[in-house]
């Protein structure tokens, strides 16, 4: 496959726009020739002088690619004000209409017998007719890709640039409603998702009641974390091997029902129901294995690195999230078992105890509801199946593949099998976070004797970000 952009392939809009944002210094800042209205030569005039001096500094930036120096003095001088949501949409509309004009596929070449290639836009715009619950229909624009597009995409979404990635230093500490989180790339503290009135209420809150949500989501950001090595590498080979096990979808597609001869109607209408469930299983399938190629492609990306940070904002609930979408500690099994401290801590007199707990909880099936002696029992009696799971986790019994949680459960085998075989358990470092749910659904990561943020400390400056902007509504 093979798509065919017509002319120059088209920059991305935040890059258009810095690109204009220099044009406009440089064309404003140009030296002009002769005198100025007043009669004086430029020469004498300070603010020529300053914008020659600026323009200089700005050329040696350019040349010498320093990009935060120059966006930092671009900044300072522009004076246009910035793009509001129709501005927004209109030049969002207007990049896909020229995508939909000037993007064709090409299907491989072994692909025809004979005749020209067949070259066909990859993407077109029609309309639906959709039906809402009261039985009313409401017509909507939609775009459409065509089918060798969208099976390119579930091999290509490991190379996406995904925005918002984790930093590699820690965020900048939340001050405003803008100001915070991300160095360069813009960062709100609460998700308004367009809505004027939110925005406006969130700004209106003095900047004294509003510390103590700053000091939460900036102990949040500033939480080192880093990636397992050993449990990527172990999803790497499930997923290579096609998938379908730990809870990771299958790499094939459910195969079509081949269409009946037979010309009787209820045959006909049993085919057509069943072509449209497994279409429909297909098309979730793919947007499953979108969805684990974009995780990994992160995973592997900050894997070599020693730790990153998640810069956090709120939701207008006041509940905080990470700003990176993919993959974080708030998403599923597959991300919280990749995931760990950078920072590890001795296990103490009762972490591996707690650990053993925590494995408990991890399985499940009914083994999380006993008591805490219930749960450490159930973990003693499978110590065999633990150190198997983590010396052998595929080539074994795997029973890790047994638990709810199985990635996070292969994660703690691996930590507990090497506490036990440790001289010292209780000098044993662990990197692994507790995940909890709160009856008042305040997610926190608490580590009793082991793990690093304390939830104690941590809620209630949660309660006091969900009382302020409770407060401001």
């Amino acid at each position: 496959m093979q798509i065919l952009v017509a002319g120059q392939t088209l920059p991305c809009c935040y890059h258009l726009l810095k690109q204009a944002k220099i044009y406009r210094f440089l064309l404003k800042t140009k030296k002009h020739t002769g005198s100025n209205k007043k009669g004086q030569d430029d020469t004498d005039d300070p603010v020529a002088k300053e914008e020659e001096r600026l323009r200089k500094k700005v050329e040696d930036l350019m040349k010498r690619k320093k990009l935060p120096q120059l966006r930092s003095i671009i900044k300072g001088q522009d004076s246009a004000r910035p793009w509001g949501p129709d501005i927004h949409a209109k030049v969002g509309s207007r990049l896909i209409e020229l995508l939909i004009e000037t993007a064709y596929i090409q299907p491989p070449i072994d692909q025809h017998v004979d005749g020209p290639p067949d070259i066909r836009p990859a993407f077109r715009h029609t309309l639906k007719t959709v039906k809402d619950l009261q039985n009313s229909s409401r017509r909507y624009g939609v775009i459409e890709c065509d089918p060798l597009v969208r099976q390119g995409l579930e091999r290509t979404a490991r190379h996406m640039v995904i925005p918002y990635m984790p930093m590699l230093i820690p965020p900048v500490n939340w001050t405003g409603y803008d100001k915070g989180g991300h160095i360069f790339l813009p960062s709100y503290i609460m998700r308004n998702h367009g809505s004027r009135k939110q925005r406006e209420a969130i700004k209106r809150i003095p900047i004294n009641q509003m510390q103590p949500v700053f000091e939460a989501l900036n102990t949040l950001g500033t939480t080192k974390w880093r990636i397992s090595r050993r449990v990527l590498g172990i999803v790497d080979r499930i997923w290579s091997s096609g998938g379908g096990l730990a809870g990771l979808v299958g790499r094939e597609d459910v195969p079509l029902p081949e269409k009946p001869e037979s010309e009787d109607e209820s045959v006909i209408r049993k085919w057509r129901w069943k072509s449209r469930t497994i279409n429909k299983e297909n098309s979730e399938k793919h947007s499953q294995r979108c969805d684990v190629e974009l995780k990994l492609a992160v995973a592997r990306k900050m894997k070599d690195n020693e730790g990153f940070y998640y810069p956090h904002n709120l939701d207008f609930r006041g509940r905080a999230y990470p700003m990176h979408a993919h993959l974080n500690h708030l998403g599923s099994d597959l991300c919280r078992g990749v995931l760990e401290f950078a920072e590890g801590r001795p296990l103490g007199k009762s972490g591996l105890r707690w650990l053993k707990i925590h494995l408990a909880n991890l399985y499940g099936n009914g083994v999380d509801k006993r008591s805490y002696d219930g749960r450490l029992a159930f973990t003693e009696s499978h110590l065999d199946d633990i150190f198997d799971s983590a010396d052998r986790p595929l080539e074994g019994e795997r029973w890790w593949l047994t638990a709810e949680d199985p990635f996070q459960c292969l994660a703690v085998c691996i930590n507990i099998a090497e506490a036990l075989r440790s001289s010292s358990p209780e000098t044993t470092f662990s990197h692994l976070p507790v995940h909890q749910w709160h009856e008042s659904c305040e997610f926190s990561l608490y580590r009793p004797e082991l793990l690093h943020i304390d939830t104690n400390r941590m809620k209630p400056k949660s309660n006091s970000a969900l009382k302020i902007l409770s407060n401001s509504r």
